[in-house]
C-alpha cells in the first residue's frame, strides 16, 4: 500500500489523535500498535520512532512488542494476506504441502510479498480452526480441509 504524502499526512495525524485519547490508559500499546498497523499496513521503524516520542517509551520496548507478537509486520504487506496454519493438527493433516502449493503458485516465501503488492503469506503456528485442519485464511476468509490443488483457484479469486 504506497501512500501519497497527504495520505501520510493524514494517518500520521489520526494516529497521534489516538495515541493522544490512549496513552493515560492502562496497557496502551498495544491498541496503538495495533492501531498503527491498521492505517500504515506495517509498522516501520519512523512509525516506532513517532510512536516512542508521542508515549516518552523507548523505541526499543516498542520495537520488542513488535517482534514479539506476530500479529504484527516490520514489512509492507500485500493486499492479501495468506495464513497457512501450520500448527500440529494442520501439519499432521498435509499443511505443509498446502503452504509449498501458496509458495509455488506467487512464487514467493512465507514472510515475503509479490512484487505487485498482491499477496503476502505467512507460515502461521494456529488459526484456531482444528477441526477443519488443514487450514488456510486470505484476509478474514477461512478455507479448511485444504488441499494443494485447490490453492491456485482460492488465490484466483483475490
Amino acid at each position: 500500500m504506497k501512500l501519497t504524502q497527504e495520505q501520510m499526512a493524514e494517518k500520521t495525524a489520526e494516529l497521534k489523535a489516538y495515541i493522544a485519547e490512549h496513552k493515560n490508559v492502562d496497557g496502551p500499546l498495544m491498541p496503538i500498535l495495533q492501531k498503527a498497523q491498521n492505517l500504515f499496513g506495517y509498522l516501520s521503524y519512523e512509525t516506532m520512532e513517532l510512536i516512542s516520542d508521542e508515549m516518552d517509551v523507548p523505541v526499543s520496548d516498542i520495537f520488542g512488542i513488535a517482534t514479539f507478537y506476530a500479529q504484527f509486520s516490520l514489512r509492507p504487506t500485500g493486499d492479501n494476506v495468506i495464513s497457512v496454519c501450520t500448527g500440529t493438527a494442520c501439519y499432521v493433516k498435509g499443511a505443509a504441502s498446502v503452504l509449498d502449493a501458496v509458495k509455488k503458485e506467487l512464487n514467493i516465501e512465507a514472510g515475503e510479498t509479490t512484487e505487485d503488492g498482491k499477496f503476502s503469506i505467512r507460515d502461521t503456528r494456529c488459526l484456531g480452526c482444528c477441526g477443519l485442519a488443514p487450514v488456510m485464511m486470505i484476509n478474514d476468509d477461512v478455507y479448511g480441509r485444504m488441499t494443494p490443488d485447490a490453492v491456485k483457484g482460492i488465490l484466483a479469486k483475490y
